[in-house]
Formats: structure tokens, C-alpha cells, sequence
């Protein structure tokens, strides 16, 4: 990693919570949403089960009286609120919460009330409102189930729930005709809501990779079919339990995630490598791989630029070739997997990774901005306050220098030999790689010698 001097910097890329590769400028970045792990977050388990629900209740495989599916409603919301409160996640405890408040105000037998109700218009205020209450929830921030978070949302809601039932009744025709009438189709303008709240949600939930952001867009289209499908009222109550359950399952998902992938760079952890060596059998090659200069580069620029350089490199380590895993063991060091692989034919697809990585350019912008004054002069009055205003404007306008950085790793592979085939000395031999790739200049790949390691430590001793 070559370093420019020392300066007040600003990162380009600006960190994100929901997604830690936003910035990357590249269009190769831009890809690297639509590749396999995406698509693999996105309709598990959410929409395979959907799928299934579906093809279980359109086939007559399942078939379940009124009061079951009364009973397993309840028990999804009942299992999906307690595991969204012992889990502190927010959005979903919202999310079941909309969702029952809009079952609970759809009448059971609207279909066959007289005319002259006001059933079918809450059924499409229901299905006007939860595709933008959806929307809402999902670009809140989860801060936990702590009230000062969710205090405006349930306000919001609480006012939703009083104009609805205001207008209602206000709408009802006193003394009208009894007889039943044919149920009417969805409006236009609810399909065009559904439509625009779950292109959003598909967006999102391929763009953080996280199982509360897929649940919602799954969640959605279950409401959506248990609206469509109102004239069957098994079918739409299979629906309205498929929604809570997705919801429901994200929470397990998301705790899976925390203790299995890495925050910050979106990789398996420690904890997941730890898991997948334990199913290696020979062949296979580990690679260990660690930042050049990467605490030299954290002291200068600032742990948030590092976080940035971390993502930087393990959007690269994601998509290596040769049939690799790519795992972040810790700071900034990573390692891959290749299982039913030599060193040998290994050695490409790792050469092709640090030549990407170091043809990577990490941009700095460098700050015009003049020094303050140190002393007396730094504390004035009002009279100097519009001076100092349009000094800022000033320099805002006036253009910044960028500095790229170019970031670089150095990579030990190690395979199992004739001596040993333990995963450990694997492991240990990788890693004396690696170090002899730090020493003979680093941004560079070793392979494990069994003899020169021999060696070596002979030497120190």
C-alpha cells in the first residue's frame, strides 16, 4: 500500500450500516449486487416458502379447516412478537403489527354483507396502506425495540387506524337494503401501491443482503395474495399465516447472521470458517491473506477510512475464482477456502485476485480548507461570525485534490502433503507463508514450503 503524506482527509467512499460496499464507484461493484449470494439472500427462506404455501393450497395437497388456520395465525403473530422482542428487532415487531392491525379491520365475512357497507372500502384502505407503511419501515433505522424509536411510527399508526374507521362509518347508508352483492376486484391505484412499495422493497433487499429487508418484500406479496384471493377465504387465510411466519424467520435469520457474517465487510466470520474447516477433506488449499500497511494506513487516516479499505478489499476476495470461499478472520486479516484443490491450480486464481485488488485505487479527497486560527481569534463575536459563513461558502465551492491510494495484500497458500493432512498444520504453514510474503517485499503470493519452514525455525533456534 503506498501511502501519500500525511494530510486532513476525507474518505470517499462514506460508510453504511445496510450497505457497507456503497461507494465503490466501479461498475464491476455495481455487479457484484446481482451475483449468486444476492439472489440466494433474497428468496431464502421467504420466498421458497411462499412458493410452497402457494403451490400446497392451489393443488388441494393441504387442506385445513377455519379454526386451524385461525389457531396457526395467531400462533405465527404470537411466536413472530416475541421473537422480534427478544431479538430487539423493530422493523419486524412493526411490520406484524400493520399486518394484524389490517387483518383485524377487514371484516371475516365482508364478502357476503349488504350493500350499502363500508367493508370493501376498508379492505382497500388496507391495501393502500400497508404498501406505505411497509415502505416507512423499511428505511427506518433499527435502533431496537426501545419506545423513543418506535413512539412516532405507532402515533403515525394510531391516526391511520382513527381516520379510517372515521370515514368508514361516516360513509355507511343507515336502513340500506339487505341482499348480497358481488365482490368487486381490487382497484387499479391498490395494484399500482403494491406494485411501487414492493419494487422498492426488491431493491433494497438485493442491495443490504439482509433477511429483514427480503421478509418485508416477501410479507408484502403474501398480504397482496391473501387480498387477491378474497373470494377464497382458506386460500387468503393461508396467505396472511405465510406473511407472519416470513416475518418471523427473518428474526432467526438475522441472529444467524450476526454470530455467522461480518458486519462490516459482508463475509463469513471467524465463527463460519471455523465451521467450514471442519468438513475439509484432502484435497484442498487454504489461503491466508493480510492488508500491507494496513495499521500504518488506520493511523493516518482514521479507522473509518480503514473500515472503507476493509470492504474495498473484501468485495474483491468475494468474487475470487477457482471455486473459493472467502472468509474475514479478524482485522484485517482474511482467508480462503478451495476445497478439491491443489496449490497448483490454485495459484492463478489467487495471482488474478492480488493483481485486482492492487489495481483497486482507493480515492482520498485532501481538504483545501485553511488552518483556524489557534488562540484568542478562534472564539469571536457575531461580527466575525458572516465573515467566517462566507469564508465556507467559499471553500466548499472551491475544489477539492483527490489522492489515490493504492491498496495491495500479501497471500500464504498452504495445501495438505505427505506428511501431514491435518487442517491445523494447514493452517500454520499458510500463515508461515504469509509472513514470508511480508518479508520479501509483501504484494506478493508464497506458497508453503514444508522443508524451508523446517528450516527457518532451526535457524531461530
Amino acid at each position: 500500500m503506498r501511502l501519500p503524506e500525511p494530510e486532513r482527509a476525507i474518505p470517499y467512499l462514506a460508510g453504511n450500516q445496510d450497505n457497507p460496499w456503497e461507494g465503490l464507484s466501479t461498475r464491476s461493484d455495481a455487479l457484484s449486487l446481482w451475483n449468486k449470494s444476492s439472489f440466494y439472500s433474497l428468496i431464502m427462506p421467504g420466498g421458497v416458502l411462499l412458493l410452497l404455501v402457494a403451490v400446497a393450497v392451489h393443488t388441494g395437497w393441504v387442506s385445513m379447516a377455519a379454526p386451524s388456520l385461525a389457531f396457526l395465525y395467531y400462533c405465527a403473530l404470537g411466536a413472530g412478537a416475541l421473537l422480534a422482542w427478544r431479538f430487539h428487532s423493530s422493523r419486524i415487531f412493526l411490520a406484524l403489527i400493520v399486518l394484524f392491525l389490517a387483518k383485524t379491520a377487514i371484516p371475516p365475512n365482508f364478502m357476503h354483507m349488504a350493500s350499502g357497507t363500508s367493508a370493501w372500502d376498508i379492505v382497500v384502505a388496507a391495501g393502500v396502506l400497508v404498501p406505505v407503511n411497509f415502505i416507512l419501515i423499511a428505511s427506518i433505522e433499527e435502533r431496537g425495540l426501545v419506545w423513543t424509536g418506535i413512539a412516532p411510527f405507532a402515533l403515525f399508526l394510531f391516526v391511520q387506524v382513527v381516520i379510517v374507521n372515521v370515514l368508514t362509518r361516516a360513509a355507511e347508508t343507515p336502513g340500506a337494503s339487505v341482499h348480497h352483492v358481488a365482490v368487486p376486484s381490487i382497484p387499479t391505484y391498490v395494484l399500482v401501491a403494491f406494485a411501487g412499495a414492493a419494487i422498492c422493497l426488491l431493491v433494497r433487499a438485493l442491495v443490504t443482503c439482509k433477511p429483514p429487508d427480503a421478509a418485508l418484500f416477501w410479507a408484502l406479496a403474501a398480504f397482496f395474495l391473501s387480498l387477491e384471493f378474497h373470494r377464497a377465504p382458506r386460500v387468503s387465510a393461508a396467505y396472511s399465516v405465510t406473511a407472519f411466519v416470513v416475518l418471523a424467520i427473518s428474526v432467526v435469520e438475522s441472529s444467524y447472521l450476526l454470530a455467522y457474517r461480518d458486519e462490516l465487510t459482508n463475509l463469513p466470520s471467524r465463527r463460519a470458517f471455523n465451521d467450514a474447516i471442519l468438513r475439509l477433506q484432502a484435497p484442498f488449499s487454504i489461503a491466508a491473506i493480510d492488508i500491507d500497511h494496513f495499521k500504518k494506513f488506520n493511523d493516518t487516516y482514521g479507522h473509518d477510512t480503514g473500515d472503507q479499505v476493509l470492504c474495498l478489499v473484501a468485495s474483491r476476495l468475494a468474487r475470487v475464482t477457482g471455486g473459493g470461499q472467502a472468509f474475514r478472520c479478524g482485522g484485517e486479516e482474511f482467508a480462503i477456502l478451495f476445497p478439491g484443490k491443489t496449490c497448483g491450480e490454485v495459484m492463478q486464481d489467487l495471482e488474478q485476485l492480488r493483481a485486482n485488488i492492487q489495481s483497486s485505487e482507493f480515492r482520498i479527497r485532501g481538504s483545501d480548507r485553511r488552518q483556524v486560527p489557534r488562540g484568542a481569534d478562534r472564539r469571536t463575536g457575531r461580527t466575525r461570525t458572516r465573515r467566517h459563513k462566507g469564508d465556507a461558502i467559499r471553500q466548499l465551492a472551491r475544489p477539492r485534490t483527490e489522492t489515490a491510494i493504492s491498496v495491495t495484500v500479501s497471500i500464504g497458500v498452504a495445501g495438505p502433503s505427505s506428511i501431514t493432512s491435518a487442517v491445523e498444520e494447514v493452517l500454520r504453514a499458510a500463515d508461515k507463508a504469509l509472513y514470508r510474503a511480508k518479508a520479501n517485499g509483501r504484494n506478493r503470493i508464497e506458497i508453503s514450503s514444508r522443508r524451508v519452514d523446517r528450516a527457518r525455525a532451526a535457524g531461530i533456534a
